[in-house]
């Protein structure tokens, strides 16, 4: 069998090797876009762990300052009870009737203004729920 030798002119070898290098970078460019995303997510993941770290440190304090303020607000009433009994000379328990009726007057009042609030909108993202369930629909019916 003759042997042929495969000789490449200087433009095929330039075509070649610049389809190589093309794929080269073409595969170099892909693998640097995976790596990119990867550290990207990895960064979310972190920014979103600090975040949740944040928020729970936040929210410890902020129970811990609503606690504080309740039993700073109910040594406020015993005070008033207290003010009322003194310096009006109205009795313990005529005290406590007053400030309780003034207190459970405004809650109540409060409320009834919250529940007209709530009853004003809905919470909820009507239009998008409507629009999922159309679409829940679309798709769960045959197609003819």
């Amino acid at each position: 069998m003759p042997q042929t030798e495969t000789t490449l002119t200087p433009q095929a070898a330039d075509a070649a090797g610049s389809q190589g290098s093309v794929t080269v970078l073409i595969s170099g460019i892909l693998d640097d876009v995976q790596k990119l995303g990867k550290q990207q997510i990895d960064m979310l993941k972190s920014e979103f762990q600090e975040d949740l770290r944040r928020t729970k440190r936040a929210t410890e304090m902020g129970g811990l300052g609503i606690v504080a303020m309740t039993i700073g607000g109910l040594a406020l009433v015993a005070c008033l009870v207290f003010v009322l009994h003194e310096q009006f000379h109205i009795s313990m328990w005529a005290s406590c009737l007053i400030i309780g009726g003034l207190l459970t007057g405004a809650g109540v009042a409060l409320g009834l203004y919250a529940r007209n609030l709530f009853e004003s909108f809905n919470p909820l993202p009507d239009k998008t729920f409507s629009a999922l369930q159309e679409n829940l629909t679309w798709k769960t019916q045959p197609q003819v």
